[in-house]
């Protein structure tokens, strides 16, 4: 069950305009940080990830199951219930024994799956499967969703936490997104 805190920033980031994956992201953060702290486990980063996405359907994230093909039909049937229990289409039926059994094979698989070190290496991997153009529109969709303030925070986080090198490409970077949305 997810915290109201969790619920309330994806409502938020739903009222700011931002897409459902981002609104689902508050989910996922949630369950990483359960991890972290020993909650529970999970088998791998991609399991974590998963079980957050589950719970932004179920509380209402419009983030569609996904097609077929693309993942197992036992996952895809799992996301279409937790759409349509979400969406108010389907009543959820409360299977104690089961969420029992579920709870107590997470609690013995590994803690360190969600780890800086591993979701660097998810992350990456992720990345790599989308095209440097699908790359491109995210960033630049998220640096309008963003906002001037946003974006110059970035930018003041950026000095911060990179080198030289780093800061004189940021600043580069600021000067073409600014020259951008002039």
């Amino acid at each position: 069950m997810p915290d109201k805190k969790t619920i309330e920033k994806a409502r938020e980031d739903k009222r700011e305009g931002k897409s459902p994956s981002t609104q689902a992201g508050e989910f996922v953060r949630e369950e990483i940080e359960k991890v972290r702290q020993g909650k529970h486990g999970a088998r791998s980063p991609q399991q974590a990830i998963a079980i957050g996405l589950s719970e932004a359907r179920r509380a209402g994230v419009d983030l569609p199951p996904p097609k077929k093909g693309k993942v197992k039909e036992s996952t895809r049937k799992s996301a279409e219930y937790a759409y349509e229990a979400g969406q108010g289409e389907r009543k959820p039926k409360r299977r104690p024994r089961v969420s029992k059994a579920v709870s107590e094979v997470l609690e013995h698989e590994p803690k360190d799956t969600a780890s800086h070190e591993v979701l660097s290496q998810q992350a990456k991997r992720a990345a790599s499967r989308r095209t440097a153009e699908e790359r491109s529109a995210a960033a630049e969709k998220a640096a309008e969703t963003k906002g001037a303030s946003g974006r110059s925070a970035a930018a003041r986080k950026a000095v911060r936490t990179k080198g030289t090198r780093g800061r004189k490409e940021a600043a580069q970077k600021a000067a073409r997104t600014r020259a951008h949305h002039a």
